[in-house]
């Protein structure tokens, strides 16, 4: 279950969802060369303009890369930079040492979460009892599951949420849908079913690289609202996937396409939705 925290005192615009690398810390991993808008170092010095432009009063830091040592890097650029209110890193949640690591990681004051970046694993990873103590450490240490998956592991991630509803659970991207081809099943019904769940939460992010390169605002309207219609106002997270929000749009323009996707929300649901469910369920 999401952890109880204070109500907070003022509405804050959070992005709850952007990244940090440098690309010699990277040893020839993602980003590849030949996607040449976020081949190269994105630092806090490169978002704070950008933060400062539109109005967002502190970020939540997710990892990239499947590395501990990278985590510590970001746990690092955390407290220096006082506008990354949290951290999401990443442990080996099946290795023997997991519990120690997820021990170590969440001695620094910033780690809310940790992200085993599903997508590129098969589509049951998630339902191994392996997994077992390693669950049991995150939630001794009330660390939050982000779950970066495609529509393949929506299954298996919901017989997992089920099993586990004192886990506090995101989906990343929506399950990232199949927007270029305008596809809606079985994504819709998917993802539907886990509005049972209210431990589990879900990012309005990450959906224009899943669009073709020419999308509009319509072409993520039907997905954008599934969304909202399933979860509720209370239970989505906006966050922009900056810098790979540069590969299909840039800042500005993911954010006044949110704009649009939320005008059928009042004030109090846009609020939530900008920024007071990520004060809640990360506890900011």
């Amino acid at each position: 279950m999401v952890p109880e925290s204070p109500v907070p005192q003022a509405a804050l615009r959070i992005d709850a969802h952007q990244h940090f690398w440098l690309l010699a810390n990277r040893s020839g991993q993602w980003p590849p060369a030949d996607l040449a808008a976020i081949h190269r170092d994105f630092l806090p010095q490169q978002l704070a303009p950008l933060l400062k432009q539109h109005g967002i009063d502190g970020t939540v830091l997710v990892q990239s890369l499947p590395s501990v040592t990278d985590t510590l890097f970001l746990l690092t650029l955390a407290e220096q930079t006082p506008f990354i209110q949290a951290v999401v890193g990443w442990a080996d949640l099946k290795s023997m040492n997991a519990v120690e690591q997820i021990a170590l990681l969440a001695s620094h004051r910033k780690l809310r979460g940790l992200r085993p970046m599903l997508q590129g694993l098969a589509d049951d990873w998630i339902a191994d009892p392996l997994l077992a103590p390693a669950i049991a450490a995150m939630q001794r240490h009330r660390l939050s599951l982000d779950a970066l998956v495609l529509p393949r592991h929506l299954p298996a991630l919901l017989a997992f949420a089920q099993s586990h509803p004192d886990l506090s659970i995101v989906i990343d991207h929506a399950a990232k849908p199949p927007i270029a081809s305008a596809e809606m099943t079985p994504w819709r019904e998917h993802i539907a079913r886990f509005a049972a769940l209210p431990q589990v939460y879900c990012k309005l992010s990450g959906l224009v690289t899943e669009a073709s390169a020419d999308w509009q605002d319509g072409d993520l309207r039907p997905y954008a609202d599934h969304v909202l219609d399933v979860f509720g106002a209370s239970r989505v997270i906006w966050g922009s996937d900056w810098p790979v929000v540069n590969l299909a749009a840039d800042y500005g323009r993911w954010l006044t396409t949110t704009d649009n996707l939320l005008s059928k929300l009042d004030q109090q649901q846009r609020q939530q939705v900008m920024g007071l469910n990520a004060q809640r369920f990360y506890r900011l």
